[in-house]
C-alpha cells in the first residue's frame, strides 16, 4: 500500500512540474492530494460509543483475550473431540505454549486492541471539541487497551493523531509505557463520575472506581512489566486505592453465583452489556441441553485446578436448591440431579460439572453414541491414553458461571469485581510485609469455605484461582506469582520454564509495517 501511494504522490508532482513550467499558476496548499490527516471528529460523543461497542465485543469472545488468560493457563484446556475443536492447533497451541506470530489471537488481539487505542486518541485530540465525560471515557479506554497490549506484547505501538497518517507509530516499553498508561488513568479519574454501587446500567460506562480498579491492577502487575520485585509505594497505592473503591459502596456480597445474574449488586465495579452465550455453551454437551442450539462441547478445565476446592474430588453434587452433597465450598458449585422447572429440558449446574448429568426430569443424559453423559477428570484418546487429541465427547470436567436458567444471551458480561480488589488488597499487604490471613478468611467465610490457619503465597495464589476462575485474569497470576512457565498437564515439555512465552509474538505484517516494533524474545 505504502509503495502505490508514493507511486501516485510521485506521477502527480512529475504532472505539477509539468504545468509550472509552462505557466504562472501558483500551486496551493490544498491542490496537494495527500491527505492533510486527522481533523477533528463531528462527534465524539458518538464514538465514545462505537468504543465501548468495540471493548464489548472483544470481552465477549471466547477467542483473543479471554483464551490469552485462560487457554494459555492451567485454568481451561480445549482438546480436540474427533474432528471437534482441531483448527489447526488453534486451541492446544495455546494451552501448551507453542503459538507461533501466525497464530489467528496473537494477530487479532494486536489489531484489535491497538484500533481501540487509535480511536480513543481521536475523541481525546483538542480539535474534536471533546466534553470532559468525553475525555473521561475515552482515556480509560486507551489506557485499558495500551495495558493489554503491554501486558501480552511488551510494547504498544503509538499513533500520535497530530501526525500526517503516514507517520511510523512511535512504539513504548517499559517505564515510558507504563507513565503514558499511568497519566491516562489519573485523566479517567479526574473526568470519569462516581457511579457507586448499585448502579444498574451505570456500571457499563467507566467510573472512578473502574479507573481506580484498573490503576491498582497496573500497580500490582507493574514488577511483572518492569522486571524485580513489587515496590513497597506501589503496594501501598493499590491498598489506598482498594480503600478508595469500598468507601463508594462497594462490598464483598454472599451468593456467590447470584452475582453473574444480570442484577445489580454491590460487587460488580464495571460490567457490559456483552453476552455471556459464549462461555456458557463453550464447553457444554451438545446434549446439555436444546437452548441455543445445544452446547459446543469443548472448554474444559483441569483436574488439578478443580482439586483446589474444598469437597470430593470425585463427586460433585447439589440439591435442587444448590445445597451441596458433596461437602464442596459454594464456589465449586455442583450438579442437581434433577430440574428446577426453570429450564424445560435439562438441568445445568453451577460452577464445575463433573459426573452423570441429567435432564429436567432427573433422567441421566446420554451423549451422542447413547452412553451416558458423565463429565470425567481425564483427558484421554482412543487408546485409553492421556491425550490433548482425540478425546471423546465425555472427558473433562466443565465450568459454569453464568447460568443458562437466567439468560443464554443475556448482556451482563463482570469486567472488574470487588471480591477481586478485595484480594489485590490482600495481596499488597503480603508484598509489603503484612498478614493477608484475615483478609482471605473473610471471603472464604462469606463462600463457605473452611477459614485457613496462615495464608502463604501458594494460599493467596490459589484463592485467586477459586474466586475468580473464568473471569480471565489467570494468566496474569501465574506470572505474577512466578508459575506461569511451570509445567502442567499437556505443556508441551520445551515450553516449561522457558520464558519465552512469557510474552506473545509480534505478528510479522506489524513488523514489516513499522521497524520501530522489534520481535520479542525467542520468537
Amino acid at each position: 500500500m505504502k509503495r502505490i501511494n508514493f507511486k501516485l504522490y510521485f506521477t502527480s508532482l512529475l504532472l505539477v512540474v509539468g504545468f509550472v513550467s509552462c505557466t504562472d499558476l501558483e500551486i496551493e496548499e490544498t491542490d496537494s492530494i495527500i491527505s492533510t490527516g486527522f481533523q477533528g471528529l463531528a462527534d465524539p460523543s458518538s464514538t465514545v460509543d462505537e468504543l465501548y461497542n468495540r471493548v464489548r465485543g472483544q470481552f465477549e469472545n471466547q477467542g483473543n483475550r479471554h483464551s490469552f488468560m485462560e487457554v494459555t493457563a492451567d485454568a481451561a484446556i480445549v482438546p480436540t473431540r474427533g474432528t471437534d475443536w482441531g483448527d489447526n492447533g488453534l486451541w492446544s497451541s495455546l494451552h501448551q505454549h507453542l503459538w507461533q506470530p501466525d497464530h489467528a489471537f496473537v494477530i487479532g488481539v494486536f489489531d484489535e486492541w491497538n484500533a481501540n487505542q487509535l480511536l480513543a486518541s481521536q475523541v481525546m485530540d483538542s480539535r474534536s471539541s471533546p466534553s470532559s465525560s468525553n475525555i473521561g471515557d475515552a482515556s480509560f479506554i486507551r489506557a485499558l487497551s495500551m495495558w493489554t497490549i503491554l501486558d501480552f506484547y511488551g510494547q504498544v505501538p503509538f499513533r500520535d493523531v497530530t501526525l500526517p497518517s503516514s507517520s511510523i507509530p512511535e512504539v513504548l516499553s517499559g517505564q515510558a509505557a507504563l507513565d503514558f498508561i499511568m497519566n491516562d488513568v489519573d485523566t479517567a479519574i479526574s473526568n470519569l463520575p462516581n457511579a457507586g454501587a448499585q448502579a444498574g446500567d451505570a456500571n457499563s460506562r467507566g467510573s472512578v472506581a473502574a479507573a481506580k480498579f484498573l490503576k491498582a491492577k497496573i500497580l500490582l502487575n507493574k514488577h511483572v512489566t518492569l522486571g524485580g520485585s513489587p515496590d513497597s509505594g506501589d503496594m501501598a497505592q493499590v491498598i489506598a486505592l482498594v480503600d478508595d473503591i469500598a468507601s463508594e459502596g462497594y462490598a464483598l456480597q454472599a451468593g456467590y453465583f447470584d452475582l453473574f445474574r444480570d442484577t445489580p449488586d454491590n460487587e460488580t465495579i464495571w460490567s457490559l452489556p456483552s453476552g455471556v452465550g459464549n462461555v456458557i455453551f463453550n464447553g457444554l454437551h451438545y446434549n446439555s441441553l436444546s437452548q441455543g442450539g445445544g452446547g459446543w462441547n469443548g472448554f474444559a478445565t483441569l483436574a488439578e485446578y478443580y482439586d483446589m476446592f474444598e469437597g470430593d474430588p470425585n463427586s460433585n453434587r447439589m440439591e435442587v436448591d444448590f445445597t451441596p452433597l458433596d461437602g464442596q465450598e459454594e464456589r465449586r458449585g455442583g450438579v442437581p440431579p434433577m430440574g428446577d422447572g426453570v429450564l424445560e429440558d435439562s438441568q445445568v449446574g453451577n460452577g464445575f460439572l463433573v459426573g452423570q448429568q441429567f435432564a429436567a426430569d432427573g433422567t441421566p443424559l446420554t451423549d451422542r453414541a447413547g452412553a451416558p453423559l458423565t463429565f470425567k477428570r481425564d483427558f484421554l484418546d482412543g487408546d485409553g491414553n492421556p491425550n490433548i487429541i482425540n478425546n471423546d465427547e465425555t472427558t473433562g470436567i466443565r465450568v459454569i458461571k453464568y447460568n443458562p436458567r437466567y439468560g443464554a444471551f443475556n448482556g451482563h458480561k463482570i469486567i472488574f469485581r470487588y471480591a477481586d480488589a478485595h484480594l489485590m488488597k490482600a495481596e499488597a499487604m503480603m508484598r509489603s510485609g503484612g498478614d493477608p490471613t484475615a483478609m482471605v478468611n473473610e471471603l472464604r467465610v462469606l463462600r463457605n469455605a473452611t477459614p485457613l490457619g496462615t495464608v502463604s503465597e501458594q494460599d493467596l495464589l490459589d484463592e485467586r484461582g477459586r474466586e475468580l476462575f473464568a473471569e480471565a485474569w489467570r494468566r496474569q497470576d501465574l506470572l505474577r506469582f512466578g508459575q506461569y512457565t511451570r509445567d502442567w498437564l499437556f505443556k508441551a515439555s520445551g515450553s516449561v520454564n522457558n520464558d519465552t512465552y512469557k510474552l506473545f509474538p509480534i505478528p510479522a505484517a506489524q513488523l514489516l509495517a513499522n521497524p520501530n516494533l522489534v520481535q520479542n524474545p525467542g520468537y
